[in-house]
């Protein structure tokens, strides 16, 4: 799946201090975000919708490891 960086404003006192005590953690601050969007997925996809992604994504993975690179779009597919 193609992937896309999200932006969240925040003040800069605050952000050093997530910093320095998620590392404390041995967590960081992306990875806090990123297990939080990943439950907020889950929490509000529906199940159905998440597995058709998933299929798709699959689909998609497979298609690409089949075409061997720097063949792409020249019939040799």
């Amino acid at each position: 799946m193609r992937r896309i960086t999200v932006s969240v404003q925040l003040d800069a006192e605050k952000l050093r201090a997530i910093q320095f005590y998620a590392g404390r953690k041995d967590s960081s601050l992306e990875a806090e975000l990123e297990d939080c969007v990943k439950k907020s997925y889950e929490k509000y996809v529906p199940l159905q919708t998440r597995e058709y992604i998933e299929s798709m994504a699959g689909a998609e993975r497979s298609r690409s490891s089949r075409t061997a690179p720097g063949t792409e779009g020249t019939g040799h597919e």
